[in-house]
């Protein structure tokens, strides 16, 4: 069986209803089937699709920012991970640097996003797109310094994950390297009193990223936005309060 979605104004979970449709779901597995009623059934999917942002992701940092107040118009921030661009978009927005008319609002004069991701990120008004570049390739990395021009960023924040093998400890193990390159960068890169947001996927690992940002910020703390689906090992590591670049 297949499904259909019938959508109501409300943004509320009740108003997402999934009706079933008699057409053949012959060579659709049983993951795919769930997969894909999760997507019928999923609110943010739909917000998504109504505010025009690239993907549901965009609700988590939405959520992130709305109650820790890291992004601010002025700032400059670099986007790891950041294929298709959903978080990008947010930070664009809240960094003033694109209206509706197409300018950028006056207090957004010194605003600069910077977004990488190894796979491919159609342009983003007000942004700065690497696409195709692995971030934890020096060679990348000189990039986005070419993009700074001297300047430290207010944020690095870092959605990067792996592409699943299915083998949940080596996956886990790749996801926790991408979030310490991003975290290494950040050492270098942030100024004082800045903000690092990374991805981790929890496991055995997951205290590494803590510990290690603990050694560079005032502040960590793990936060769960409830964009995120509850059975997910996905969460993130908050690191606010950058004590300073390291020599």
């Amino acid at each position: 069986m297949n499904y259909c979605l019938v959508l109501n104004r409300s943004f509320s979970r009740s108003s997402v209803v999934l009706k079933q449709i008699p057409t053949n779901t012959k060579g659709k597995t049983a993951s795919a089937i769930k997969w894909l009623t999760r997507q019928l059934n999923d609110p943010f999917v739909k917000m998504a699709r109504y505010k025009n942002y690239r993907a549901r992701s965009a609700f988590k940092l939405v959520e992130i920012d709305d109650k820790y107040k890291i992004l601010s118009p002025g700032m400059i921030v670099v986007d790891c991970g950041a294929a298709p661009g959903a978080w990008t978009q947010v930070i664009v927005e809240r960094l003033h640097l694109a209206r509706f008319d197409g300018m950028s609002s006056p207090d957004a004069v010194n605003s600069k996003v910077i977004s990488i991701d190894i796979n491919a990120i159609s342009p983003i008004e007000g942004a700065h797109i690497l696409s195709k570049l692995d971030f934890t390739k020096p060679i990348s990395q000189a990039q986005v310094l070419t993009l700074l021009d001297g300047k430290l960023a207010d944020v690095i924040c870092s959605d990067m994950a792996p592409n699943a093998c299915g083998y949940n400890n080596i996956d886990h193990e790749r996801q926790i390297a991408l979030a310490l390159s991003a975290l290494a960068f950040a050492t270098t890169t942030l100024k004082p009193k800045g903000t690092f947001l990374t991805k981790i996927w929890e496991g055995s690992l997951s205290t590494t990223v803590v510990e290690s940002a603990k050694k560079f910020f005032e502040e960590v703390r793990i936060v769960k936005p409830q964009a995120c689906h509850a059975e997910s090992v996905e969460t993130y590591v908050l690191a606010k309060y950058f004590k300073g670049v390291v020599k």
